[in-house]
């Protein structure tokens, strides 16, 4: 599946692809986004127990007509955001990382499209994620793709120095 009038295709995420998503990972690190400490080796796999690549959908770009030149340019995690029952209408978003090198062409509007797409596929109903309050670049985006502010935790995070806030987003996966 790809976003039309995009140069990349999105697919589901497949075993072999935990080295180049673990080294995605740490090259896009920063504390815009990461609440966890920069990660230092020995590194783990990017996949395990409770993030298998079922969960994961990638962004190749396509070259020349082919399907993918084997880089991956993002990705974007999506799970139930709880194993309870009465919850599993809710996918939530839990990570999403775009390379340098595709900033700026529309790679994370993509996944964030297909990531729709596959939660309305689960039937969801409803999609949600959390970014930091002082993330400007990625709450404008999540706003321009109709999720709204459900709440904010003030201060939650201690991060280089300074308080930042965890913002609450969701939006509504029905028609």
């Amino acid at each position: 599946m790809s976003e039309p009038g995009t140069p990349f295709v999105i697919r589901p995420a497949e075993r072999s692809d935990d080295d180049a998503l673990a080294e995605l990972d740490r090259a896009t690190w920063s504390t815009l986004h990461a609440v966890q400490p920069r990660p230092l080796p020995p590194y783990r796999p990017f996949f395990d127990e409770t993030h298998p690549p079922e969960q994961h959908l990638v962004a190749e770009p396509v070259t020349e007509g082919a399907v993918g030149d084997g880089r991956i340019a993002g990705y974007i995690r999506l799970c139930a955001p709880t194993p309870l029952s009465c919850n599993q209408h809710v996918r939530q978003i839990q990570g999403l990382a775009v390379a340098d090198w595709a900033r700026g062409r529309g790679v994370a509007r993509a996944l964030l499209r297909a990531a729709g797409d596959a939660a309305r596929r689960q039937d969801a109903i409803r999609l949600t994620l959390r970014v930091l309050g002082h993330n400007t670049p990625a709450r404008r985006l999540y706003e321009s793709e109709g999720y709204a502010v459900e709440g904010v935790l003030p201060g939650e995070f201690f991060l280089a120095g300074r308080y930042v806030d965890d913002v609450l987003m969701g939006r509504s996966l029905g028609g």
